[in-house]
């Protein structure tokens, strides 16, 4: 029998196999371990809508993975769009015991899993822009050029939940990018784009950082995130224009995120100011 090379098919681009979803529970799913269910369906609108709305009735832990998302969403609900199985596209459920105030520091921890994570699997270095981007080194006209890769959007969900999603992508080609700041994996020629085990190193290395900050009560210094944030945050040292509301712009050198998880900006001659990812509406590189 032929098989059927349609949209929903699984053949329809043998570039792109599907995940497998039994594989992934057997390699994440352990007594004792934080992942307690991963949920794995071919296409839906958007993971963190989806587990936000089950949230209450689901045990910390708890995955959520689509091999397409048809109306993902980032930060300041800007869209998140790509191929059916080009990219990893999930949500986790967690439910950190920790101060309120220290909660800003989820999607920046989730930066550093994801980087650290998939430096092992995937052979890329990769570096955080500030607040919950996830950049890539792509060879363009000009030689090496930034590019966005992945993203990651943090909700609050119910009283004591948090959902973390995010959206990498893994095989998209030039002509496949959604604007030319975007970037891949494939495209930052990764030594693997197997999305099977990128997706296990990604949430083995969140396990085990957010296991270490709620150990630390979230305090991102004892815990080391801030440390290692900072070591891999691209946007520091650099000169930036953050775009606050009411049309207020901060021009300065980035040179540290705070304990808060602030990124603070020194304009010239000024003093140094503290901006939170829920007040900057752009943060681009000045000049």
């Amino acid at each position: 029998m032929t098989p059927s090379h349609g949209p929903g098919s699984p053949w329809s681009d043998l570039d792109r196999p599907p995940l497998n979803a039994a594989s992934l529970r057997r390699a994440l799913i352990r007594p004792g371990g934080l992942w307690t269910s991963l949920d794995l369906v071919p296409a839906t609108g958007s993971t963190n809508s989806d587990l936000g709305a089950r949230a209450a009735a689901l045990p910390e832990g708890a995955v959520l993975v689509a091999e397409e998302q048809t109306a993902g969403r980032g930060r300041l609900d800007r869209t998140w769009s790509a191929p059916a199985r080009s990219g990893l596209f999930f949500s986790v459920l967690l439910k950190p015991d920790v101060p309120v105030g220290r909660l800003a520091w989820l999607p920046l921890l989730t930066g550093v899993a994801a980087a650290t994570g998939l430096a092992r699997a995937a052979g890329v270095d990769m570096a955080l822009k500030w607040p919950n981007d996830l950049m890539v080194n792509v060879a363009g006209e000009r030689g090496k050029e930034e590019r966005k890769t992945g993203g990651i959007l943090a909700e609050r969900a119910g009283d004591d939940g948090v959902v973390v999603g995010l959206g990498l992508n893994v095989t998209l080609r030039e002509e496949e990018l959604p604007v030319p700041t975007a970037g891949s994996l494939l495209l930052a020629d990764a030594v693997s784009t197997d999305r099977d085990p990128l997706l296990r190193a990604v949430l083995r290395s969140l396990e085990q950082w957010y296991t270490r900050w709620t150990d630390a009560d979230g305090d991102p210094a004892a815990s080391g995130l801030q440390e290692a944030y900072a070591a891999g945050c691209a946007t520091l040292g650099r000169t930036v224009r953050a775009e606050l509301p009411g049309d207020r712009t901060l021009t300065g050198e980035a040179v540290a995120v705070d304990g808060d998880g602030r990124l603070v900006v020194a304009p010239p001659g000024g003093e140094p100011e503290a901006v939170g990812a829920g007040d900057v509406v752009h943060l681009r590189p000045a000049g």
